[in-house]
């Protein structure tokens, strides 16, 4: 089938979710019974309670393919989102706060069922985040929310393993990646969390193998995903899986694959450690408009680095600053000012 004429860059699909961020201390996550580091799933319940415990949070839209929507879009992308909220207060400050970042979102709320999804991300003195996730609405994204000649008018399609749980969202990707491949584009994909990696491991081989042309993942994801404690071991099994796989690993930077290439990328210092919450998403979201734009693998793993450096200076997982501008000032030769 011939290709659509492509109207957008990228277009993410996951759970959409507003973000409550609060500095808390080690002695709230003890308090509270959570796992420093850790992204735990909790109820409607709970959600409220550790609502109450927080006092003045930060509330902003998040989710993990919307941050990285909002980097495409940070550094001039054209990007959309696809994603489930409800007809609520959170509903409708998520939808307002993606538009104003310049991502299209035209995915209709649900009109009953669960309210919106929230997560809470907790951040503790030493920058590290813990975040507890109520899923809300987000789960019920359903193959009904998915339209085909959207998909086919993006150049990559891009999707997230923290929306697997649910089927009726399983079922929704794989009409997205089968609209994306039947109109000859790319399909992007992130393991998300070593947490989903370990719940899906079969599922989510299965998906990188036969779907995935673009795999996202971090150092403790990608040796989750093949059971190996080597990390050259897992990289070498992504290299014969994907056509390309962009691998983080914090402060010792990112490496990059495709066939016989390898592209070593450091990371990208912009001031002191803050927040970790969104490095992962928005390298991603550097990269994918860097290989939209058509430049060179070694580009587009530092657009990710810039980008990814930029989000961890401080608190939230949407840049602060403005990425095109970055990117004009530290590569003249690749962007427009």
């Amino acid at each position: 089938m011939a290709k659509t004429t492509a109207t957008c860059d990228v277009i993410g699909i996951g759970n959409a979710i507003v973000d409550v961020l609060v500095r808390v201390d080690d002695g709230f996550l003890g308090g509270h019974g959570l796992a420093k580091g850790a992204m735990t799933l909790i109820d409607a319940t709970r959600a409220l309670a550790l609502y109450g415990d927080i006092g003045g949070a930060l509330e902003v839209s998040g989710g993990s393919a919307a941050n990285t929507m909002v980097g495409v879009a940070a550094l001039g992308g054209r990007a959309a989102y696809v994603g489930k909220v409800r007809d609520d207060a959170l509903g409708a400050l998520f939808t307002q706060d993606i538009r104003v970042a310049g991502v299209a979102f035209a995915t209709a709320p649900a009109r009953s069922g669960p309210p919106t999804a929230r997560s809470f991300v907790l951040v503790t003195p030493d920058a590290q985040r813990t975040m507890c996730t109520f899923l809300g609405a987000a789960v019920d994204l359903a193959p009904g929310d998915i339209d085909e000649p959207t998909v086919a008018a993006a150049k990559i399609t891009y999707l997230e393993g923290y929306l697997w749980d649910a089927a009726s969202a399983r079922d929704a990707f794989a009409k997205a990646i089968a609209a994306a491949h039947r109109h000859g584009r790319k399909v992007a994909f992130t393991l998300s969390d070593a947490f989903c990696v370990a719940k899906h491991r079969g599922a989510f081989q299965k998906l990188v193998r036969d779907g995935v042309d673009i795999l996202f993942a971090n150092e403790s994801e990608i040796t989750s995903l093949y059971e190996t404690a080597s990390f050259d071991e897992a990289l070498q099994r992504a290299r014969g899986h994907c056509e390309i796989a962009a691998l983080t690993r914090g402060e010792k930077g990112s490496i990059v694959l495709k066939g016989d290439e390898v592209h070593v990328i450091d990371a990208t210092n912009l001031g002191p450690l803050v927040d970790t919450t969104g490095a992962g998403d928005l390298y991603a979201g550097g990269f994918l408009f860097g290989l939209t734009q058509g430049y060179d693998l070694g580009a587009c793993g530092r657009l990710g680095s810039l980008a990814a450096g930029e989000v961890i200076t401080h608190l939230g997982a949407r840049p602060r600053t403005s990425l095109k501008a970055l990117a004009a000032e530290r590569f003249p030769r690749l962007l427009e000012p």
